[in-house]
């Protein structure tokens, strides 16, 4: 009986022991509500305004699966598993079947040297988001540069570094996978960031190619520069963004080779619970393309940690030549506004994370 005893509570030990070192936690988030958007082309030369049931405005519902394994000295293997979804019909974002469209990732941490992944992941360019005051909302910075800053790649190797003196760096390499044909269809980038108490600084560069290895639309796939600042002053957070794209191969006259993109934005954090922001995005298309302006604004309110109500309106004004959508959506899509017509755009809902 002793030895029964003896047995038992050894591989209690063990057991305890093991659930110490290691951890796999699931996580998500789920966002929905209401959406109202007018000047929608209606395909017969005519507009018309639409209201809708929205899932995802203030950001992606998603799921997804994260831990580690303590490999001892500092070091452990790491994994992060990530899907998108439509709340509205259940589907995935992209409509490709994948389940894990966001994020596939194994790799290896160390507090001493950094974090180094491979598998899908977000694109590098979403580091522009941290410096945006609407942040991962459908009406934001992505809108005025049709979703060039939220795309996703994959057959990526990234890296993220340590905090030292206040800097990191980060780097994102996304490879073809094609024989023979190195450049075509691949991603880079990096990133470094200054972090302080009172204000925060990103540079960041990073280029998509086309199939051919080629520079060839402006809001798809370009190269593209980034320099964002965020302020902390006790209740407001200032948010100032710029974004340059160049795409040299783009066949001009007839489309783009380059585009300007600048914001300026306030959060206000009037209580615990509730939130006001604030922004001006400005884009400028050189060649005779034109310009757009967006004006926005939004609140949240908290009614608990992980669950919150939000409500944003958007409204964007187009130059003669220029179609841009409230929304982040290509220039071929009948969301988009007539050409040189503005667009107005609306949303409230509840998002709750797990």
């Amino acid at each position: 009986m002793k030895m029964k005893l003896i047995a038992a509570s050894l591989l209690c030990g063990i057991g305890t022991f093991a659930h110490a070192q290691s951890s796999v936690q699931l996580y998500g988030r789920v966002d929905g509500g209401f959406q109202f958007m007018n000047n929608l082309q209606d395909g017969k030369g005519g507009t018309a305004s639409r209201w809708s049931a929205q899932g995802g405005d203030y950001g992606t519902s998603l799921f997804g699966l994260r831990g580690y394994e303590d490999l001892g000295q500092g070091l452990h293997a790491v994994f992060n598993l990530e899907g998108g979804f439509q709340l509205m019909n259940g589907f995935n974002n992209n409509g490709s079947g994948s389940i894990f469209d966001r994020r596939a990732l194994v790799g290896l941490n160390s507090r001493s040297w950094g974090q180094l992944t491979l598998g899908r992941n977000l694109f590098i360019s979403n580091g522009v988001w941290d410096f945006d005051p609407f942040q991962q909302q459908a009406f934001s910075s992505a809108s005025l540069v049709r979703g060039r800053n939220w795309p996703q790649a994959s057959n990526t190797v990234n890296y993220q570094s340590p905090n030292w003196y206040g800097f990191d760096v980060a780097g994102q390499y996304a490879f073809s996978n094609i024989a023979g044909q190195f450049n075509n269809g691949r991603g880079m980038g990096a990133q470094l960031t200054y972090t302080h108490d009172r204000f925060q600084l990103r540079a960041l560069y990073d280029e998509i190619r086309d199939t051919n290895g080629r520079f060839t639309d402006v809001f798809a796939t370009s190269r593209e520069y980034f320099a964002g600042a965020n302020v902390f002053l006790n209740r407001f957070t200032i948010s100032l963004g710029y974004t340059h794209m160049s795409a040299p191969d783009a066949p001009a006259p007839d489309f783009a080779t380059r585009a300007d993109h600048y914001w300026a934005g306030v959060k206000y954090q009037a209580t615990q619970a509730w939130a006001a922001n604030a922004a001006v995005y400005h884009v400028n298309v050189p060649g005779g393309f034109g310009h757009a302006t967006m004006f926005e604004l939004g609140t949240t309110y908290n009614l608990s940690k992980r669950t919150f109500l939000y409500g944003t309106v958007a409204y964007v004004k187009n130059s003669a030549n220029q179609s841009f959508s409230v929304a982040a959506i290509p220039s071929d899509s009948l969301d988009n506004p007539p050409a040189g017509k503005s667009q107005t755009g609306a949303y409230i809902g509840v998002s709750h994370s797990f």
